[in-house]
């Protein structure tokens, strides 16, 4: 009965526009009141020491670096050097804004960020090239979801931070699958317009890739400070979110020159507010989960679980099905803190990998950023474009299905996930 309350509270206020922070908070208090003795005057305390978290410090950072770099010009240089790459294939416009959204993922960390940066200069473009719409639209708003999946991602910070576990080895699990599905992307892209009759044209010169380049060079370079300094031992995550915020003002301010002073307070005033919103989520998701431990429910739901023979495919179906349906509705952020909690006990009890769960849960992220009724990403798409949704969601859904598929695929061989983390960290 109690656990029944606690998540017919929380999705009851959710569903009638409560945010989710208070949602977590409210459900948790009212449930607390109503059938335990659990000690309300330790909250504040439990709260300040959950925040307090040396690793929680990369969160603001790194908003901070994808807000200067979305700012200047870093995302045209870089949709410049990846034109001049792959601009010749057959799909080499639409082809080019995927291979431009992995790179700006890697160095944005922002989804939303992404979908703006690179569609609103190449939804127009990929148009006039005579593409059909579904290739301006499908690209952008999909590709752009692998900026939660592609280091560094904000949502695996949160991740990491709730289920303990390491930075580093999630940023490095999100890698390979981030590139897996970014590949799987363009392969749809090139084979839709074979079919479509488009040819492959003539391909850029070495010398003018070379500029292109170089034009790039100090903003593809954070993406070598972040995992290079991450990787060699020379910072830890929450170091590499201070120098990547440093590093994004420096190229912005005084290489490229398209940030101004006037600009700066509106950037890191929106870069505050955007990080005091999470750290908000971020508390009250510690009091729901300091409840259910307290409670011993996740120990309860890993029993039922269990003594139902449940086994880890089944499981992670089940995950996979629950998370889908959740994404739709909820920001990634807000899942993780909710399900982790109930989750991860039971998957640990199964033998699946901490860190392999995150990549997962990730992904269905991203695919719930790219769902209607309320994939964020699909609302960004749609500002951009001045399409309907339900043009954008139709539009969206070769890409979407290709990311499906790329869960699929990543959820049963985990080594994908794994591989790299445990090559550098062992």
């Amino acid at each position: 009965m109690m656990i029944a309350t606690l998540f017919i509270l929380l999705f009851a206020l959710m569903l009638i526009g409560v945010p989710v922070a208070v949602s977590l908070g409210t459900s948790t208090m009212v449930t607390a009141l109503m059938f335990t003795d659990f000690n309300l005057m330790g909250v504040p305390s439990e709260v300040f020491d959950g925040l307090d978290q040396y690793t929680l410090m990369a969160i603001p950072m790194f908003i901070l670096a994808g807000a200067f770099l979305s700012k200047g010009s870093a995302s045209t240089r870089i949709i410049d050097f990846a034109k001049s790459i792959v601009g010749h294939l057959p799909g080499g416009l639409p082809i080019a804004a995927i291979f431009a959204s992995v790179i700006f993922a890697a160095v944005s960390g922002s989804s939303p960020a992404t979908v703006v940066a690179i569609g609103s200069v190449m939804y127009g473009a990929i148009k006039k090239a005579g593409y059909p719409t579904k290739y301006a639209i499908g690209t952008i708003a999909t590709a752009g979801s692998l900026g939660i999946l592609i280091p560094p991602s904000i949502v695996f910070i949160v991740y990491g931070v709730t289920a303990d576990q390491s930075i580093g080895r999630l940023f490095m699990a999100g890698v390979i699958p981030g590139l897996l599905i970014g590949f799987m992307l363009m392969a749809v892209t090139y084979v839709g317009a074979v079919r479509l009759g488009f040819k492959r044209t003539k391909m850029a010169p070495f010398s003018v890739r070379m500029k292109k380049f170089k034009e790039a060079f100090w903003a593809l370079m954070l993406i070598v400070l972040v995992i290079g300094g991450i990787y060699g031992g020379f910072f830890t995550p929450t170091e590499a979110g201070a120098a990547s915020a440093f590093y994004a003002f420096f190229i912005s301010f005084f290489i490229y020159k398209d940030l101004k002073v006037k600009d700066i307070y509106k950037i890191i005033l929106d870069s505050a507010m955007t990080s005091s919103m999470i750290f908000f989520l971020i508390a009250n998701a510690m009091i729901f989960s300091h409840f259910l431990t307290d409670e011993s429910i996740p120990q309860y739901v890993t029993n039922l679980i269990l003594q139902a023979h449940v086994g880890p495919i089944m499981f992670l179906i089940i995950v996979n099905l629950l998370l889908m349906l959740m994404g739709q509705f909820m920001e990634p952020s807000s899942i993780v803190m909710i399900t982790v909690p109930l989750l991860l006990p039971i998957a640990m009890k199964l033998g699946i990998d901490p860190i392999h769960l995150g990549v997962i849960m990730v992904i269905n992220m991203e695919i719930g950023m790219i769902t209607p009724p309320v994939g964020l990403n699909l609302f960004v798409a749609s500002g951009i474009t001045g399409l309907s949704l339900k043009d954008v969601v139709v539009a969206s859904l070769p890409w979407a299905l290709t990311i499906l598929v790329g869960l699929i695929l990543i959820t049963y061989v985990p080594i994908i996930s794994l591989w790299l983390p445990n090559l550098m960290f062992g």
